[in-house]
């Protein structure tokens, strides 16, 4: 369950799209953007609350973190609870139908000392625009109410996070499959490629093509 990671990144600043599974995974990525001379980014884009995408925040340090306002309380709910190994498995033997994303999130973690999960600290409702021109705009679907597309019109790239997903499988019913009506209302002609976490990157023809 390691979500995918951008950076996006001009003369303006950078901005980091997800922060990581864990700390360990944002330390892996830290790493890899000095190797290259990238440089370190201002702002932290959630693209929604979901775990695979935030509890590496707190190895981010020096950035402002902003979400859509539905994953803030949803957030500050997680960050309330006693996360450790052991009640990852307490709280799996009381919810079997936890146990895939519990069971990720222990293997993720090599320790949880010093961990928090951190809630955006910048929120927007619909749409909002960084100072490097990358847009926000809040998508919802089912995967999760928070759901946040991030446009980058100079490259014409759009990154959709899950927001075609169905929703966690804990949550999921028997009904519940990929939102491709919600793609299809997001694909534009100015944007040329399109990018979920956990997929390979389509260009708008490719999408077009999957939605046909």
């Amino acid at each position: 369950m390691q979500a995918g990671v951008a950076l996006i990144t001009d003369e303006r600043g950078a901005v980091l799209v997800d922060a990581g599974q864990s700390p360990a995974h944002a330390r892996e990525i830290r790493a890899a953007l000095d190797a290259t001379g990238l440089p370190a980014p201002r702002w932290l884009v959630y693209t929604h609350h979901h775990w695979d995408h935030v509890w590496g925040a707190c190895a981010w340090p020096d950035v402002e973190i902003v979400g859509h306002v539905a994953g803030e309380s949803l957030l500050r709910a997680e960050a309330a609870r006693p996360w450790s190994h052991r009640y990852l498995r307490e709280q799996v033997r009381a919810e079997p139908r936890l146990g895939p994303s519990f069971r990720a999130r222990a293997l993720a973690m090599e320790t949880f000392d010093d961990f928090v999960v951190l809630p955006p600290t910048r929120t927007f409702t619909d749409e909002l625009e960084l100072p490097t021109g990358v847009r926000l705009r809040h998508v919802g679907g089912g995967h999760a109410p928070d759901s946040t597309a991030v446009l980058v019109p100079d490259s014409g790239v759009m990154l959709l996070g899950d927001c075609w997903y169905p929703p966690p499988a804990h949550l999921r019913g028997p009904d519940d499959g990929p939102d491709l009506a919600l793609v299809g209302r997001l694909l534009d002609d100015d944007y040329g490629w399109y990018v979920s976490s956990h997929s390979p990157p389509m260009t708008l023809a490719e999408a077009r093509a999957a939605l046909a």
